[in-house]
This record gives structure tokens, sequence and C-alpha cells, in this order.
């Protein structure tokens, strides 16, 4: 049961780290995407690539 509990809490840690690195990468302005090499219509690629692996 506690695995469960703590499977269930790692999974919703990992949500809001995709949550809040999404939504930092969607609204970064686009020069600052662009000089880092990124573009805010891959936000969601890169964020769920960072926290959940590829």
């Amino acid at each position: 049961m506690t695995r469960i509990i703590e499977d269930l809490k790692s999974a919703a840690r990992k949500r809001a780290e995709f949550n809040r690195t999404y939504l930092e990468l969607r609204y970064m302005p686009r020069n600052t995407a662009i000089d880092l090499g990124l573009f805010p219509e891959d936000a969601y690629e890169v964020a769920y690539a960072s926290v959940y692996g590829r």
C-alpha cells in the first residue's frame, strides 16, 4: 500500500514540475527562447523530455 502512495506522490511531483517547466518555456519571450535555441511551440516536448526523459 505504501508503494502505491509513494508512486502517486512521485507522479504528482513530476506533473507539477512538468507544468512549471512547460509554462516557463511557453511564455518565455520569443527573442530569449530563440537565443537559447528553443521555440515556444516546442515547449511541451522540451518540458516532457526534461521531466520524464525521452
